[in-house]
């Protein structure tokens, strides 16, 4: 029987579910509000709120800009590394050679400090939106590789053998049975790599950029504005989470049969 629950649309559903992230983030801005209005602290370490909503609405124009060409980055950055980790898993997975040879060098270069990697892909790349793409490939490709990898290895392995008993291909096996019972943990590892997608976008921006909100950071930190400042960090912040929540629909359309998206749980239901 299906309950009154399971039976709301999803974006209901969202709804439902969202009160109390946002009850937690009105309480954090009222602390805030709290914390400038009695000048707890210096206003220029923390600028009261209207002051960064007065900065936000005079430069609205100049942080939209920036804003997308981080956007631009961070999803430019996000789709390769969901692709090419995708991939690389798949090649481990099938290949005991590939995962003995690659394994390893991926684990080194991802315990590489990605901003000792930026001022070497300046100079490769020049100051254009290239470094910064790649920057944010090399830091958000490590989950993805990690949760397809083991996605597609925790298939039941007598559904694998049924599937080759009826003498189905490798290509049609995969597409039918691995990939399928993969998908909650790829999405996962999706979820992580997209917000570090964000952090290397805004890094290679750090390095050596005209724009982009790691540019204005940078200039707000070196003008001691911080109104500005904060203004670009909820910027940042926003496409995160923004970007986060469109990772999360796209599970919600992929894997509704997983136990994780059955909010009748008693887990859930606290």
């Amino acid at each position: 029987m299906v309950t009154s629950r399971e039976a709301r649309p999803t974006a209901v559903a969202l709804l439902a579910e969202g009160w109390r992230p946002v009850a937690v983030l009105l309480a954090l801005f009222a602390v805030w509000w709290f914390v400038a209005w009695r000048e707890l602290v210096p206003a220029y370490l923390v600028p009261s709120p209207g002051a960064v909503a007065e900065t936000m609405a005079a430069d609205w124009a100049m942080l939209l800009e920036h804003t997308w060409v981080t956007t631009l980055e961070t999803i430019v950055g996000f789709a390769l590394a969901a692709v090419i980790g995708v991939a690389a898993a798949v090649l481990l997975v099938y290949s005991r050679t590939a995962e003995r040879s690659l394994y390893p060098l991926i684990l080194f270069a991802q315990v590489i400090p990605k901003i000792a990697i930026a001022p070497i892909l300046v100079v490769w790349f020049g100051f254009g939106m290239t470094p910064k793409i790649v920057l944010a490939v090399l830091i958000a490709f490590f989950p993805v590789v990690v949760s397809a990898v083991a996605g597609l290895r925790s298939v039941d392995p007598e559904l694998l053998e049924l599937s080759a008993t009826m003498g189905a291909s490798r290509w049609k096996t995969f597409r039918k049975i691995r990939f399928p019972g993969a998908l909650p943990q790829l999405v996962s590892g999706l979820k992580v790599a997209v917000t570090l997608a964000v952090v290397g976008a805004v890094v290679g921006e750090f390095v050596g950029a005209d724009r982009g909100l790691g540019y204005v950071l940078l200039l707000a930190s070196g003008n001691l504005d911080a109104p500005l400042l904060f203004a670009d960090l909820l910027l940042m912040s926003l496409i995160g989470v923004v970007l986060f929540v469109l990772v999360e629909v796209l599970e919600r359309l992929l894997v509704p049969w997983h136990a994780s998206r059955r909010t009748g749980l008693a887990l859930a239901t606290v």
